[in-house]
C-alpha cells in the first residue's frame, strides 16, 4: 500500500554549485528531451507528493513547485534541506518526505522504488534510501520521516551550514536498499551527460 495523498512531500536540491561542468546548471541538462529537473519534478508529483519544494534559484518558472534557497547560497545540502522544511508550515507536514538530488537521469525509476518501499519498513524506521552497487548509501535518493527530518534539522549548529548530509541524518533508523546502478547513476562531469543522453536515446530506440 504506498501512502496515501497527503502523506508524502518532496525536497529536491538543485542549486550545487557543479563545480566538475564548470558551473553550469547541471538541473537543466536535457536528458531524453527533458530537463533533470523537470523529469525529478513529475516523478514527484506522479508519487502524489505535496507540498514540492525545490531549494535552489529560480530556474524553471512553468513548474509547479516553490522555490527557497539555503543561507548562506552553496552552504551545503544540508542547509538546503532545513531551508525547505523551514518554509513549510509543521501543521501540514506530509508524513513522509522525498530528499532527492535533481542530477539523476534514472529518478522517475528511483522514485517509484522509494514510494514502493516505504510501506515495507520496520515501524520503527525513520526512513530509506537507495544505496550504489557498491552498497555505499545515496542519501539524496530517500524518503524520510518528515518529523524524524526537523527533529535532526533542529540541532544542526549554524542552520546545517556546510554540513554533510551525513551530520543530519547521523542519529536516524534508516534502512539502506542496494538498487541497480540505473536508479542511482548521477550526472557528475559532461562525461556523465554524454553518457546519460546516450542510454536515454537508446531507451526510446527500443521497441515497446
Amino acid at each position: 500500500m504506498t501512502p496515501a495523498p497527503g502523506d508524502l512531500g518532496a525536497i529536491l536540491l538543485a542549486g550545487g554549485r557543479a563545480s566538475r561542468v564548470d558551473g553550469a546548471a547541471k538541473p537543466l541538462f536535457d536528458v531524453g528531451g527533458r530537463t533533470l529537473l523537470s523529469a525529478a519534478v513529475s516523478a514527484v508529483t506522479d508519487a502524489a507528493a505535496r507540498p514540492i519544494t525545490v531549494v535552489a534559484p529560480v530556474l524553471d518558472e512553468t513548474l509547479p513547485v516553490a522555490w527557497v534557497r539555503e543561507e548562506p547560497p552553496f552552504s551545503g545540502p544540508a542547509a538546503a534541506v532545513v531551508a525547505a522544511l523551514a518554509s513549510w508550515a509543521d501543521e501540514n507536514d506530509p508524513t513522509w518526505t522525498l530528499l532527492l538530488a535533481c542530477d539523476l537521469p534514472g529518478v522517475v525509476a528511483a522514485v517509484r522504488r522509494l514510494v514502493d518501499d516505504i510501506p515495507l519498513l520496520p515501524s520503527d524506521s525513520d526512513g530509506v534510501c537507495l544505496a550504489d552497487a557498491s552498497s555505499r548509501p545515496q542519501w539524496l535518493i530517500g524518503a524520510y520521516r518528515t518529523r524524524a527530518l526537523r527533529d535532526a534539522a533542529s540541532v544542526l549548529p549554524l542552520g546545517g551550514r556546510d554540513a554533510p548530509m551525513r551530520e543530519l541524518l547521523d542519529d536516524l533508523a534508516i534502512t539502506v536498499v542496494t538498487a541497480p546502478d540505473d536508479l542511482t547513476r548521477d550526472v557528475d562531469t559532461w562525461e556523465d551527460l554524454e553518457e546519460a543522453r546516450r542510454r536515454a536515446a537508446h531507451a526510446q530506440e527500443e521497441p515497446s
